[in-house]
């Protein structure tokens, strides 16, 4: 009997060396697979070591992750604690939005992505020892109601979000432009009214766990201090986390080419302002950094504009707005010191920059100056010279707004002052610019200046500069082209047609009726007379 124990020890401690043995060899292997999807897929921004410095890592803001460092944004557990694996892998799936983080979920397999969180935290000590990480308990999303929201707006004061973020959530606070993140580089105030670029997402959950964890490595804190000091509860917390969420539209925003132009027979608003802009449907265009003529641009500040447009028939207005925390050049010595943090952050060391302090924020709306055939329009950075851009251009400096004709960027010609058909009128108010355009249809200036013709596509794009970010000259935002269709007026057979169709087949159908009828008395008379015979 002791012979047979003193043998199976020897047996058992094979079977857990053989054991051991597999399991070093699968992580092994594990690794080997998530080294080589880094190397392919991460290394051109993180670096090949992990420490956030890839090639393509000056060209961003924020930086890339530090992987070294071991300190994660978005998680579920607490300030300055490692995330989950599920928390990695939720960023490498969904990417974070606002940010040149993509997703991941479907380009790269399942495995391939667990084998990815495995080799990213082998950059890191802090993952070899101590306890695995435990999530926060959040609980379920109450539902939201109007008490929720203003007690969300009420804590939203108390707790000063909006030294950051603005009064009305557009990042504009009064410390917005003193933010840096932890690695010195400047840091932008969440803009609150786009929920769809939230870093870390922008559901009511998401929004609340951004609450409880803060974001690491960011000027964001947690508010999890303030529950267990009973200063607030955690109901008031999800109050607040309804209060942010509503700043924003219920649905995150489509994008349509086609930007239509309402016909408004009666007087149109004359102020961006006017209470009828609220009844006219916003069109969504998205902005990115000009980065095709140097000297390029890869952090913009306007990232999408929203566009309203009304026509009468004789006169077009456009208002276009979007969010900006300044009125360039502002007269807050913050934002001139942030500004040239952003350009000694951001700018091509190869290419020099334009900007100068007191640079204004401007506008750019761009046309082909004659209307294309068919589908072809000029390049989309105000044209070239075989087919030159019509621009309308603002700048906040002056707060007006002139016609141009331009050949490529920054070449634009203004227009002699006797042939300019343009106005404009602005206003700027809690982080939110918003320009009025107006133009006739037609001008006599029929050489230079673009005719809008009634239903007919015009293309239509757009550029932006925000001057408190180091934006001037070629660094800026660009959209691509989309088209402006002004609405023709409908004409009376539209309407009466459908009256017509409906007379005709009224008619038609009680002439079958009568018909019907007709038939079925003659058929029971000749029923009756062969009955009586």
């Amino acid at each position: 009997m002791t012979r047979t124990i003193l043998l199976a020890v020897p047996v058992l401690a094979l079977a857990s060396l053989s054991t051991t043995a597999a399991s070093a060899d699968a992580q092994d292997q594990e690794l080997s697979l998530g080294k080589d999807v880094y190397d392919r897929w991460c290394a051109g921004c993180h670096g090949v070591d992990g420490a956030g410095a890839g090639p393509g890592a000056a060209t961003m803001l924020p930086r890339p992750r530090d992987f070294t460092r071991a300190q994660y944004q978005v998680r579920t557990t607490g300030t300055g604690e490692l995330p989950t694996d599920a928390d990695i892998m939720h960023v490498i799936d969904v990417g974070m939005p606002g940010t040149a983080m993509p997703g991941w979920e479907d380009a790269l397999s399942r495995d391939e992505r667990e084998a990815l969180v495995a080799y990213l935290k082998s950059f890191s000590r802090f993952f070899e020892s101590g306890p695995e990480p435990t999530p926060l308990e959040f609980g379920s999303a109450p539902s939201s109601s109007e008490a929720t929201i203003t007690e969300g707006a009420r804590l939203y004061q108390e707790i000063e979000c909006w030294q950051c973020h603005g009064q009305a959530g557009r990042g504009d606070g009064s410390a917005a432009a003193t933010l840096d993140d932890d690695l010195g580089f400047p840091n932008y105030a969440a803009d609150l009214t786009r929920n769809w670029l939230f870093n870390g997402g922008g559901a009511v959950e998401d929004i609340y766990r951004v609450l409880r964890t803060g974001l690491d490595g960011t000027p964001m804190p947690t508010f999890s201090d303030l529950i267990e000091s009973d200063i607030v509860t955690d109901d008031q917390l999800w109050s607040l986390a309804h209060y942010v969420r509503s700043l924003s539209p219920a649905r995150a925003p489509a994008v349509r080419e086609v930007i239509t132009a309402t016909l408004d027979e009666s007087e149109l608003p004359s102020t961006p302002d006017d209470e009828r802009w609220a009844s006219v449907q916003p069109f969504y265009v998205p902005l990115a950094g000009q980065v095709i003529v140097k000297p390029r641009w890869f952090s913009p500040r306007v990232t999408n504009i929203w566009v309203r447009a009304l026509h009468d028939g004789e006169d077009v207005v456009l208002l276009v707005s979007w969010t900006d925390p300044t009125q360039s050049p502002s007269s807050d010595p913050d934002w001139a010191s942030f500004a040239q943090r952003v350009v000694d952050t951001m700018e091509p060391k190869d290419e020099g920059s334009t900007w100068e302090p007191g640079a204004p924020d401007r506008l750019v709306v761009q046309f082909p100056q004659t209307l294309p055939s068919g589908l072809e329009r000029p390049h989309f950075l105000q044209g070239d010279a075989r087919r030159p851009a019509y621009l309308w251009s603002w700048s906040s400096e002056e707060d007006r707004a002139v016609e141009m004709v331009a050949e490529g960027l920054a070449t634009g010609q203004q227009q002699p002052d006797e042939n300019q058909q343009l106005s404009a009128v602005s206003t700027w108010s809690e982080g939110e610019w918003r320009v009025l355009f107006r133009r006739p249809l037609m001008t006599p200036d029929i050489a230079a200046d673009l005719q809008l013709p009634l239903a007919t596509a015009v293309p239509i794009a757009f550029q932006a500069w925000d001057g408190d970010n180091g934006e001037a000259g070629k660094q800026n935002a660009v959209s691509t082209w989309y088209f402006l269709a002004l609405e023709e007026a409908t004409p009376a057979t539209v309407f009466m047609a459908p009256v017509a169709a409906f007379v005709l087949t009224a008619a038609f159908g009680l002439g079958v009726v009568a018909r019907a009828q007709r038939r079925y008395t003659e058929a029971e008379e000749r029923a009756g007379q062969a009955g009586g015979a």
